[in-house]
């Protein structure tokens, strides 16, 4: 098999200094709250992103059913995380925000501020539709896009991640780089100058280009129900020269440290990325090897896009239902392209929802 396949978004990782309070923002917030894995133990394959010393640490990633991304929330267990010296703004080299399904903005706006106070005003986006920005619990900021497509309907407002904003420092050579490597052949919009939506936020008030992008036509995986649709928005600041969000600090350090990519044969994306000058930097099973996250196995990879903002991949190889039943999905006995039934999901709905008081 030659061919390669990226389906959709995993997750989107984010580093914290306090793991079960990251978690319960998010939970209560968004609600992600299905966990689909987590793992207790040393990161030893990421030694080029971690000063070349595995890092002990504790991460989940956890769903929203109603459809969408996960979180991938991550703390060092050992070694005290490094904040950013400066506060994260718009336009700044790295992901800037998760994007945050939402059915009803209006109404989750105003649920949201009933229970915290971290709300920007909802504005109008580029692309015509209500939006509002809202800031966690140690400064990362989530965008709420008008989204009315629900995969499990659970009853609220707000499903998982579709997206996220990424800032570059020079746009054309990124627009290439999400084309012609990660597939994206349809731009939304492409406006530059201030931005209504961000008034208020950090460098809201300079000029910037932002490019939104998404894919031509639908994705069939395993997946891609779940995942649904997404974008990804390219922010170029025009006023000043931006930070590195990663300079100096490690991968895992608090922030969003990568945007991760469910695919189907890596192999053939390997070959495919050395030959667009994307080489992997890291390989979890170079040699064939198998790889475990906690209940969960697969095989990861990483590149960097033209401003080293870390691109994960995914192919996953097994995933727990019911742990203490020995149930799993052996994924290397399924069609990668024929979608899980969503009874599974539902199971996994009710024996891996966290609980927080």
């Amino acid at each position: 098999m030659n061919e390669f396949f990226i389906n959709g978004i995993q997750q989107v990782g984010v580093g914290t200094v306090n793991f079960a309070e990251t978690w319960k923002w998010m939970a209560q917030m968004f609600g992600i709250d299905v966990k689909i894995l987590e793992d207790d133990t040393v990161a030893e394959r990421m030694l080029c992103y971690t000063g070349g010393r595995p890092q002990k640490r504790h991460a989940c990633i956890a769903v929203n059913l109603q459809g969408g991304s996960g979180m991938e929330i991550w703390q060092y267990s050992e070694r005290q995380p490094v904040p950013p010296a400066e506060p994260a703004v718009l336009g700044d080299l790295g992901i800037i925000l998760a994007k945050i399904k939402c059915r009803d903005v209006l109404a989750f706006y105003a649920k949201a501020c009933s229970k915290w106070s971290k709300c920007s005003e909802v504005l109008i986006a580029p692309d015509n539709t209500p939006t509002f920005y809202i800031e966690d619990l140690y400064g990362n900021l989530f965008q709420m896009v008008q989204d009315k497509s629900i995969y499990i309907d659970c009853g609220l407002l707000t499903g998982g991640v579709i997206g996220a904003a990424v800032g570059v420092s020079n746009m054309e050579e990124s627009l290439k780089f999400y084309h012609e490597v990660l597939g994206y052949d349809r731009i939304i919009y492409d406006v530059q100058g201030t931005q209504a939506d961000w008034r208020g936020l950090p460098g809201g008030d300079q000029q910037y280009r932002r490019v939104l992008l998404q894919w031509n036509g639908t994705r069939s995986s395993a997946f891609s129900e779940l995942f649904g649709s997404h974008s990804i928005e390219l922010v170029q600041a025009l006023d000043r020269q931006p930070k590195r969000l990663y300079e100096g600090r490690y991968w895992g350090d608090p922030g969003f440290i990568q945007l991760c990519y469910d695919v189907t044969n890596m192999d053939a994306l390997g070959t495919f990325c050395a030959k667009k000058g994307r080489p992997f930097t890291v390989d979890s099973c170079p040699n064939g090897e198998g790889f475990d996250m906690g209940d969960a196995s697969g095989r990861f990879t990483y590149i960097e896009d033209p401003d080293g903002t870390l691109i994960e991949f995914v192919e996953t190889a097994r995933i727990p239902i019911v742990k203490r039943l020995g149930w799993n999905i052996d994924m290397s006995r399924r069609n990668p392209q024929k979608h899980l039934p969503k009874l599974l999901f539902r199971v996994l709905k009710l024996v891996a929802t966290k609980k927080f008081n």
